[in-house]
């Protein structure tokens, strides 16, 4: 049939079908997050306006709006795509961002930039930036370095041959990441007689690898050997749907059980054999078994370094074995790898183990520890005179929620106290999006459109809450207006500490003295600095808005912000909050301390550091 390439690329986004982790079949690509301008607007957009089977929301920033598709991604599991189109220039350059988190978490987005005119007749056309040595160049080669794929359709007939590596790439439990198709404007306008059997409808299911026989061996072997094994389930456990298994094979051998950021909430909070979040931002129990632990396997986690503590978490002689999709990811730190899906992998290894079981001691010490910490989470959450903890906030929303809601944030001091203050309920699908591959700020909106979007398909009785600090909101918050217009609800806990005082706590913490982080120390030519009204500015925006004092007002705000999500209305609850409360596992993080400074605290700091780093594990070698 003859369509230009816009339409072709269109038609084939629709026909394309996934499968959910129960099977149901889905779209693959349940829509379009779009900007227009004069690179995508009459090629792409016409072609979207003439498709109602594929939804467009409109975006305010683009890379909000791509930044909701990644977040529609991670709340489905890897199994739909969110795909994002802007013109060319500032607009696409905005984008990059969105595609750096789709690509440092594994996570499967779709950017339609558009581009230059490849027939250079209008030369050099708005927007586009020159290079003196290289005339093919144009802004969207910044996409290169945070892409999977890409590539630039310079002819409209290209498509067939790009479009199953675009589908192959998105749904790859390995190679999963954010693809590019930078689209010219002129080529988008291009008609060509495309062949009928590329827009046939197509489920595409996510392959499940097993296991090489003799590296399964090699595997159950070195785990028979242990006597203090550690499980440790990241998101590629998540995104397989192994759960179950995995606690099955912890339950049938009494391994100890411990979650990475991308995999917390996989593991009902009471489970015996739960020992807590892993790393920096984990909890004292799980880096105390780490600690002793010796032998880690480690399943669908490339173990990141605030989840090793920069590798100063597991004993110097542990065996690493891992588990991964990834063989880039298995094969790290010297780790004796096993390459399949974590299903797959871990039913076969548990029936190689057969009857093995460990002493009943180190299966015990998982609550234990855990029982530990739990005591001591109890006594951050106990209210306190002064502004709330961020500890207290996430005990209120964590005691509000109910199983099958979903509670996100990103960057900053809150990943800390949501990924080791959470406690999950058991009977429900993992309830956590903690974007810490990243670490980007803003992402805690966006990303909750995108959420809200996803669960109003799905989980329309779930409850999508972010919680989020006043330097996030101030990052990014336009897509507040575009979930407001659009009706997808979900709550927004906006909590204002007067700056950045995560890293505030960083800087002091190593003994450099407070500097352009907190307002109080950020330089001002106004005797009386204005304050940001956060409510103002929500409700401008189009939320409900809930501004509460103290800790005992945060209950009912939140409750009564819920009831607005569930009605398809973004509700925000702004709350201020003590600056310097925190969380704390216990754990090491490399840092750059100056060997040299005109602070003597600083200089202490770095002998502090250099005594921690001596006992970092560099390599973990296996025989």
């Amino acid at each position: 049939m003859r369509l230009t390439a816009a339409r072709a690329l269109v038609r084939w986004l629709v026909a394309q079908r996934g499968a959910l982790l129960d099977g149901t079949e889905v779209p693959l690509f349940p829509g379009v997050f779009a900007i227009f301008g004069h690179g995508n607007v009459l090629g792409l957009g016409t072609a979207l306006s003439e498709q109602p089977d594929l939804p467009v929301w409109r975006g305010h920033n683009e890379q909000g709006m791509a930044l909701a598709a990644v977040g529609y991604a991670k709340a489905t599991h890897r199994r739909q795509v969110g795909v994002a189109t802007s013109s060319i220039g500032p607009g696409a350059l905005n984008m990059v961002t969105a595609a750096g988190v789709a690509h440092a978490n594994r996570l499967p987005l779709l950017l339609l930039p558009g581009d230059t005119f490849v027939n250079r007749a209008p030369d050099p056309v708005l927007q586009q930036v020159e290079h003196f040595d290289d005339a093919t160049a144009t802004v969207n080669d910044a996409f290169r370095a945070v892409s999977r794929y890409f590539d630039r359709i310079t002819r409209p007939e290209q498509l067939i041959a790009t479009l199953p590596q675009v589908a192959r790439v998105l749904t790859d439990p390995a190679d999963c990441g954010p693809v590019t198709l930078a689209l010219p404007q002129d080529v988008q306008a291009d008609a060509f007689d495309f062949p009928d059997v590329l827009f046939e409808p197509v489920v595409h299911h996510v392959p499940r690898p097993r296991p090489d026989r003799h590296a399964l061996a090699r595997v159950a072997d070195a785990v028979a050997a242990s006597r203090r094994p550690l499980l440790v389930l990241g998101g590629g456990v998540r995104y397989s749907g192994a759960t179950h298994r995995a606690l099955a094979f912890a339950e049938r051998h009494g391994v100890p059980v411990v979650e990475t950021t991308a995999g917390r909430t996989l593991v009902p909070h009471d489970h015996p054999l739960h020992a807590g979040p892993l790393g920096i931002t984990g909890s004292a129990s799980a880096n105390a078994l780490a600690a002793e632990a010796d032998l880690v396997l480690a399943v669908g986690t490339r173990l990141q370094d605030f989840t090793t503590a920069s590798w100063s978490v597991f004993a110097p002689d542990v065996r690493l074995v891992t588990v991964n999709t990834a063989r880039f990811d298995a094969v790290k730190h010297g780790a004796l790898a096993l390459v399949a899906d974590a299903d797959e992998a871990l039913g076969e290894l548990a029936g190689l183990l057969d009857s093995w079981r460990i002493s009943a001691s180190w299966t015990a010490r998982a609550g234990v520890e855990r029982s530990r910490w739990d005591a001591y989470v109890d006594g951050l959450r106990e209210p306190a005179a002064g502004p709330p903890t961020y500890a207290q906030v996430v005990g209120v929303v964590n005691e509000e929620s109910a199983p099958g809601d979903y509670v996100m944030t990103a960057s900053g001091g809150l990943p800390g106290e949501l990924i080791g203050g959470w406690r999950a309920p058991g009977g429900a699908e993992p309830g956590m999006d903690v974007e810490y591959g990243f670490s980007c700020m803003g992402y805690e909106i966006a990303g909750a459109w995108g959420a809200a979007m996803a669960f109003s398909a799905a989980r329309p009785s779930g409850v999508v809450t972010t919680l989020l600090g006043d330097g996030s909101y101030l990052m990014l918050n336009s897509e507040l207006f575009s979930a407001a217009f659009a009706g997808h609800g979900f709550v927004a806990v906006v909590c204002d500490n007067d700056g950045y005082a995560v890293i505030d706590r960083l800087q002091r913490g190593n003994g450099a003295p407070g500097f352009n982080n907190m307002y109080a120390d950020a330089r001002t030519l106004q005797t009386r600095p204005p304050r940001v009204d956060f409510a103002s500015h929500a409700a401008a925006l189009g939320a409900a808005v809930l501004s509460v004092l103290d800790l005992a007002d945060l209950r009912e705000a939140y409750r009564q912000a819920r009831d607005h999500a569930r009605a398809g209305r973004v509700a925000v609850v702004v709350v201020r909050t003590h600056p310097s409360s925190w969380t704390d596992a216990g754990a090491w993080w490399e840092v750059g301390v100056p060997e040299h400074s005109a602070y003597p605290a600083v200089t202490d700091a770095r002998r502090t550091s250099d005594k921690a780093k001596s006992d970092q594990v560099r390599y973990l070698a296996h025989p």
